[in-house]
């Protein structure tokens, strides 16, 4: 398997809703709660300062995403913020890796001199090993600060990167 990462375009928006809505459902790791449609997620996905899309080589499947775009405004707008998403079945394989040191790579591009997470979910134990091995800083902890799916509360760990 050879994965690449290109942006998103208009033919990809079943793909990436799909992806996008797993991890939504799953409900341990992103802050949305309603799933995106064809319409809304087509708005959401170009909405963004990029969305890359990850897709194998070979076979050209879509096996990942991610979106970038700034994480606040004015005197702060340096600052971008990014999200991941990999296909439940093609987990464990570096993807996450390779969405990331892409989205590092882009942003700098872009001319965003901050890469921020506001909210890494603390049980996810792959996202956290995968910031530390790339560098990134964390700021603390916020207790109690994302709810689960199962309505629980579970600590979250806010990140940066210097691009």
């Amino acid at each position: 398997m050879s994965i690449k990462v290109r942006e998103f375009n208009e033919n990809d928006i079943q793909a990436a809703n799909e992806i996008w809505n797993e991890v939504v459902e799953e409900g341990v790791a992103f802050p949305q709660e309603e799933c995106l449609t064809e319409k809304s997620g087509l708005e959401f996905f170009k909405s963004q300062s990029y969305t890359g899309i990850a897709y194998d080589e070979e076979t050209c499947d879509i096996v990942g995403l991610y979106i970038l775009h700034p994480n606040n405004v004015g005197r702060c707008g340096h600052i971008c913020n990014a999200s991941y998403a990999v296909k439940s079945i093609q987990r464990g394989k570096h993807i996450g890796e390779i969405l990331v040191t892409d989205c590092l790579k882009k942003a700098k591009e872009i001319g965003y001199g901050v890469l921020q997470f506001n909210a890494v979910v603390a049980t996810n134990q792959y996202a956290l090993k995968l910031y530390k091995k790339l560098g990134f800083v964390q700021l603390g902890v916020i207790p109690k600060g994302f709810r689960m799916k199962d309505g629980t509360y579970e600590d979250i760990i806010p990140h940066y990167h210097t691009l």
